[in-house]
């Protein structure tokens, strides 16, 4: 069964602190964003799977096990944060290559429905994650200050500079991280 669709516009959390992960957009620089996508990276493989590489707390069917009817399961939130991590890479290439270009729409709920988030492989999502992580948070790394002012927009018309958007990006990890784990921002993190 999906989940009733997030319709909320979160580029609020550019300008105040989330009340739920506790993250401060003030907290944080452009800089530690590589830092928080790698302790999400290990984060995530924590949840999906043990040190031998095995899965961990059982098979896809125990991750894919959902809280409550409006919660997504840890399955589901890898997932997801395995797309937002090539979804935000993509649109940081963009911005970095193009003038202002316009974002396609991406539908976080359609895709997790589509693509069934909840009966993926836990081994494979892990995988896919680390890879999509560790290549946002080196392409973050690569971007030279002079070009952190380039924008890029949504369809929605949200604009966003390489900086902001890198800030918008590290609230989504983070509080993905909290939504699974509980585990509130701390900017020493």
């Amino acid at each position: 069964m999906p989940i009733t669709p997030d319709t909320k516009n979160w580029t609020w959390v550019l300008e105040r602190a989330c009340p739920e992960c506790g993250f401060d957009p003030a907290a944080i620089s452009y800089g530690d964003v590589p830092r928080v996508t790698r302790e999400a990276v290990e984060f995530w493989q924590g949840v999906l799977e043990g040190g031998d590489g095995s899965a961990a707390a059982g098979s896809a069917a125990a991750l894919g096990v959902r809280p409550d009817d409006s919660t997504w399961s840890p399955l589901e939130y890898a997932a997801h944060t395995r797309d937002v991590f090539r979804i935000m890479h993509a649109r940081l290439n963009l911005m970095l290559v193009l003038t202002d270009p316009d974002f396609l729409n991406w539908d976080q709920d359609d895709t997790a429905v589509r693509a069934d988030y909840r009966s993926q492989s836990p081994v494979r999502v892990a995988r896919e994650l680390a890879a999509a992580g560790h290549a946002i948070a080196d392409a973050f790394e690569l971007v030279p200050d002079a070009e952190l002012g380039r924008t890029g927009r949504r369809t929605d018309g949200s604009r966003f500079t390489v900086a902001s958007l890198a800030a918008y990006f590290a609230h989504d990890v983070i509080h993905h991280r909290w939504d699974v784990g509980g585990e509130s921002f701390s900017a020493g993190e």
